[in-house]
């Protein structure tokens, strides 16, 4: 197995201000564990919530991590929700498969991983702080032939161009 990446935490102050920027007035919680997998062949690292949530049927939810990641180029992190909480509640990320890029961890707020969950289920659904509520993989890609990709990503989630 290749060793590609290093989990590591965002600031104090980062994922102090991400928080209550996410839920306005709530206390900020302690840092969670920082993602790991639970056993030997795992594929996925768990990423565990900072604070317990609970979501009806419908309801969404943005998380800040306090995680961000330093992966080596070639590699990406791809982010899925944890498979039983898929197969029991279908809960989904909304943007079907989070995407951390290699660059992202530079970027101005710090690469500071956000999940934002919905429960597409019928019943409720509730995760104890500290609880394990998605995966990452790390996984290889590849490049085109004619790939001339230089622009630098110096902006945070969702930005990829220099002048974002």
């Amino acid at each position: 197995m290749s060793r590609v990446a290093r989990f590591m935490r965002v600031s104090g102050e980062r994922f102090r201000a991400d928080w209550q920027d996410a839920f306005p007035g709530a206390p900020v919680p302690d840092f969670p564990e920082l993602p790991r997998r639970a056993t030997a062949f795992s594929a996925g690292y768990d990423f565990f919530a900072p604070a317990a949530f609970s979501l009806e049927s419908g309801e969404t939810i943005k998380i800040p991590t306090g995680v961000r990641a330093r992966i080596d180029g070639g590699w990406v992190l791809m982010l899925f929700p944890r498979s039983g909480l898929g197969f029991k509640y279908r809960l989904r990320l909304d943007n079907t498969v989070g995407v951390v890029d290699a660059d992202y961890f530079g970027a101005k707020n710090e690469g500071h991983i956000f999940v934002k969950l919905t429960n597409c289920g019928e019943k409720p659904l509730s995760v104890a702080a500290g609880e394990a509520f998605c995966q990452g993989v790390f996984l290889p890609y590849g490049l085109t032939e004619d790939d001339a990709a230089e622009g630098l990503r110096i902006g945070g989630f969702g930005s990829t161009n220099a002048e974002s």
